[in-house]
């Protein structure tokens, strides 16, 4: 995967728990236009939710794949929940908690909350919630078959994975 909407996994309890981080900077280039200026409003750039629904994806994707070794291709089946309360400027931190509800041959359920930091004084703010399911590929019940690399699990999450201290096997 080329995009990478988290930074960091800060605690991994396996096959329960998966925290990680992402700093939301003016440098990210989509940010400049969620939401751009127009006549007579500033700029109000925001992270977009559907970004932060990729980084809850992302976050409980690892989780989901840690738990069998990253052996299964672990894929996005279903966005069940997603709720956000607030925005997300440049400068303050996200920060994803996903934890398996379920987990099975076929793949697993997760819940998840996404909190705001705040870069002055490190409070969080609960902003949303986010419940997904996911499917492991070759398990399809169509027999499909797919290349054996794990092409969902690339250089980029392994070079993450390694950066956070996460064993990868």
């Amino acid at each position: 995967m080329r995009w990478m909407w988290i930074d960091r996994i800060v605690l991994l309890e396996p096959a329960k728990r998966l925290v990680a981080v992402k700093n939301v900077s003016m440098a990210e280039e989509h940010l400049h236009d969620h939401f751009a200026a127009g006549p007579g409003q500033p700029a109000q750039p925001i992270m977009p939710a559907s970004l932060m629904v990729e980084g809850m994806a992302q976050t409980a994707g690892i989780l989901v794949g840690h738990a069998e070794g990253f052996r299964e291709k672990v894929i996005l089946a279903k966005v069940s929940r997603a709720e956000f309360t607030e925005d997300v400027p440049p400068g303050y931190t996200i920060r994803y908690d996903a934890r398996v509800e379920q987990m099975g041959p076929s793949g697993a359920s997760t819940s998840g909350t996404v909190e705001r930091i705040d870069p002055a004084t490190g409070a969080a703010t609960l902003i949303g919630r986010i419940d997904l399911m996911f499917s492991h590929l070759d398990q399809n019940m169509s027999g499909e078959k797919f290349p054996e690399e794990n092409f969902v699990f690339g250089e980029g999450f392994r070079t993450l994975l390694r950066q956070s201290g996460v064993a990868i096997g």
